[in-house]
């Protein structure tokens, strides 16, 4: 029998005990798994969403919730602007690109967004089938609604008043489904895409007159790089609109996360190294019911090498059969985090693969390596005759 088979029969006959060290290592790798994947994903989708949109004017209030809501579309506005403030901010020489939205109503919980063609340029959106929409009531749709709704070109669709389900349906004007956005993996695949005036229309059942023409923000992209200190001083100081940065607005919102992804980074480090101690309680306690066994090994032509390196193996297997679980179980519950709510605008997948993970995997056999280390030690130094005579 190889050294490897040997060091697997002894930690079979230590069930409770070995079962109890990959377990505690499964779980502090699940952990560091989990938050691996999530916070990767949430940066990145962070960083997508935001990619082409430089600043948010909008109507006063808390400048991280009009980016929450205009450029991830996961919280309510801040209120509503006048048509007349885009017209002027888009004429603007430091403006290189300005796309108005309206929100107000939803599908299903997914958000019903009125906007221009623009939208679809700013965001480098692409139309897989059908087309743009030509009337009012037509819209495109992105690519999470048509899969989960199961709906296709010509579909009719119903949005209802607010942000939420639940609300009051507008049956008395079903939109028409004429385009499905290709994937994206940003927010605007879980968005119904619609003209300006749809959403008017929506909610004035007679002719629109200009005072009723409202929208929610502005997505701006500036023309050059200095306009990046001088348009939002402009729009905060001498208007009753405020202008936010998805850049800073993003990194404060991620270093408020961060505090609880370090909470949990730590508490992860600590079960390993609880972990590891276990690894070496096992191995240890073991030791004392095996010198016996040991020392047969020995005569039979052991050497005390083949020994040391038998307690290093059986401290990598206990470590390492943990690792791949943790790994396993993380990805599994990313996968469940991305799916327990389909109209979530901050989806996780479980199959995405990181080389930070195979890191942490490395590090965990390292422990496993440490924690063997005394007993191998011990192991090696044991006197074969005074065990035999004992």
């Amino acid at each position: 029998m190889t050294i490897v088979g040997i060091s697997i029969k002894a930690l079979k006959a230590k069930k409770l005990s070995s079962f109890l060290s990959v377990l505690l290592v499964a779980f502090g790798m699940a952990i560091i798994t989990t938050l691996i994947l999530v916070s990767h994903q949430l940066t990145q989708k962070l960083e997508s969403n935001a990619a082409n949109v430089d600043a948010v004017v909008g109507a006063k209030g808390s400048p991280l919730q009009l980016i929450l809501s205009s450029v991830y579309f996961i919280d309510f506005p801040t209120g509503n602007i006048p048509l007349q403030n885009f017209e002027e901010i888009k004429r603007n020489k430091m403006v290189k690109k300005a796309v108005p939205i309206a929100l107000g109503d939803s599908y299903e919980g997914y958000r019903i967004v009125g906007t221009e063609p623009s939208f679809l340029q700013l965001h480098q959106l692409q139309i897989a089938e059908g087309k743009l929409w030509s009337k009012n009531f037509e819209v495109v749709i992105g690519a999470d609604v048509a899969k989960a709704k199961n709906l296709k070109l010509g579909a009719l669709i119903y949005g209802s008043h607010g942000l939420t389900t639940g609300a009051e349906v507008h049956e008395e004007h079903p939109y028409r489904v004429v385009g499905i956005l290709s994937k994206q993996n940003t927010s605007a695949d879980q968005l119904v895409l619609t003209p300006l005036s749809s959403i008017w229309g929506m909610h004035h059942h007679e002719e629109i007159i200009e005072e009723e023409q409202d929208i929610t923000s502005i997505l701006i992209q500036y023309r050059s790089p200095v306009s990046t200190v001088l348009f939002p001083k402009m729009i905060n100081e001498q208007t009753s609109l405020q202008a936010a940065s998805p850049a800073i607005e993003s990194a404060r919102l991620f270093s408020i996360v961060g505090i609880g992804f370090d909470v949990l980074h730590y508490f992860a480090i600590l079960i390993m190294v609880i972990a590891a101690v276990s690894v070496f309680v096992t191995l240890f306690t073991s030791l004392k019911e095996r010198k016996y066994d040991l020392a047969v090994l020995r005569i039979l032509g052991a050497s005390k090498q083949q020994l040391f390196f038998m307690m290093l193996i059986e401290g990598v297997i206990l470590t390492f059969t943990g690792a791949l679980l943790g790994l396993a179980a993380g990805h599994t519950l990313v996968e469940i985090l991305g799916s327990l709510d389909g109209a979530s605008q901050v989806l996780f997948s479980g199959y995405l693969f990181l080389n930070d993970e195979f890191y942490v995997l490395w590090a965990g056999i390292g422990l496993g390596i440490i924690a063997a280390i005394i007993p191998a030690i011990q192991v090696y130094r044991y006197d074969i005759a005074k065990i035999l005579n004992n």
